[in-house]
């Protein structure tokens, strides 16, 4: 049976944890999870929608399954590989996060390029809670956002956080009332797809190379990314569309 679905809606892939009773993480889970993006973008989508049909976005880890074989694998190769399938995708990604994302759920959702939350939601790295490390990447992908200090604080004391603080800080996008996060996030998602796909890839790219290797690392490749958007048809069509619309010194202006 599987833990996630996934649909087309026009443009949006949009990709549901759909494991009950909270979306616990296994392999199995990951592994669907990874099947579902790579679906939907073969499937033509230009945004990547991440939400959960279940009362919590991600409640973390299934740690009845531990020893059964069913855990969440930690074969460094492997964890790679799935960061880097879900946080690198082609296409711009939003999480939709209601109810609890902690522990693992935290770390799917930072995968994400923008996280919008319910106001009634609450995020922590709980796993100290436990006796665990965060394999998933969310330690230092808090560190990226929110600055070591901050990451440390969160991790280390693994308490429960609202999303508002989370926004304070730099770690999550938006906050929205619960009855609007499913339209909101939509909206977001639907923009990005709308967007020229080759120009927000390039961003995207820009963005994570400046996370893991600093500001060097992505000016050396932005000559070459530029190279790929130049000929991108979608890249002709925004500036086209922008200077249809008047003088093409507007935008300087604030018109």
């Amino acid at each position: 049976m599987t833990t996630v679905t996934h649909e087309i809606d026009g443009k949006v892939g949009v990709v549901t944890l759909a494991k009950p009773p909270h979306n616990l993480i296994d392999d199995q889970l990951i592994n669907d999870l990874v099947a579902a993006y790579r679906t939907v973008v073969a499937d033509g989508c230009r945004a990547i929608l991440l939400r959960s049909s279940m009362r919590h976005f991600c409640a973390g880890a299934e740690m009845r399954s531990w020893g059964t074989g069913t855990r969440i694998h930690t074969d460094q190769v492997k964890l790679e590989a799935m960061l880097q399938d879900l946080e690198d995708v082609a296409v711009p990604t939003v999480a939709a996060v209601n109810g609890g994302a902690l522990g693992g759920g935290l770390e799917l959702a930072l995968t994400c390029d923008m996280i919008l939350a319910a106001d009634t939601a609450f995020l922590g790295q709980v796993e100290v809670a436990v006796g665990l490390l965060p394999l998933l990447g969310g330690t230092q992908r808090l560190a990226q956002r929110a600055g070591v200090a901050r990451a440390k604080q969160i991790a280390m004391l693994g308490r429960r956080h609202t999303p508002e603080a989370f926004e304070r800080w730099g770690i999550i996008n938006l906050v929205v009332p619960e009855s609007e996060l499913p339209s909101a996030s939509m909206t977001w998602a639907r923009q990005l797809a709308a967007g020229p796909t080759q120009v927000i890839r390039g961003i995207k790219l820009q963005a994570n190379l400046e996370a893991r290797g600093g500001i060097g690392a992505a000016d050396a490749r932005q000559v070459e990314i530029n190279d790929t958007i130049w000929k991108a048809r979608d890249r002709q069509r925004g500036a086209d569309a922008f200077f249809a619309t008047g003088p093409a010194t507007a935008i300087f202006q604030g018109d």
